[in-house]
């Protein structure tokens, strides 16, 4: 608390409420800051028009929507990574379990274009720890 408070920010708690100078926002039960979300719109145009970075982006805030929690780390480097399937979280460091791959490998098994077992096969796709497999049964992501 004392560390916000150097950056004008304060946390309150009950309701839970994070204060700036310019805005109040209510936070509700969990207390967690609301990343930018990219609307259906756009993530749909940048899907069709290969704007890499927004789709990767989109394509991970629906897989983290679909599937909160913190036991995988879903990497598609240089545009993001989201924390998902629900388990044990990690807090620092690498996590246990991880999965990366390329942004046009991630967008072609988002679309089922390519499959889990095809990526893995090329080495395109990395995935180590015990539960990183359990990604596979996302794709391809319903109605992209």
């Amino acid at each position: 608390m004392a560390r916000a408070l150097q950056f004008g920010i304060e946390l309150v708690a009950e309701p839970c409420l994070l204060v700036d100078k310019r805005k109040v926002l209510v936070l509700g039960d969990n207390c967690q800051v609301a990343k930018k979300q990219i609307s259906e719109t756009a993530g749909r145009m940048a899907l069709a028009s290969d704007d890499l970075p927004m789709a990767v982006r989109y394509l991970l805030q629906l897989i983290e929507g679909a599937e909160p929690g913190g036991a995988v780390e879903l990497r598609v480097p240089p545009f993001g990574a989201v924390q998902c399937i629900g388990g044990l979280d990690h807090r620092r460091g690498t996590p246990p379990n991880v999965v990366e791959l390329s942004p046009s490998d991630f967008i072609s098994l988002c679309k089922g274009e390519v499959g889990w077992d095809e990526l893995i096969e090329q080495g395109s796709l990395r995935a180590s720890g015990v539960l990183a497999s359990e990604l596979r049964n996302l794709f391809p992501l319903a109605g992209v």
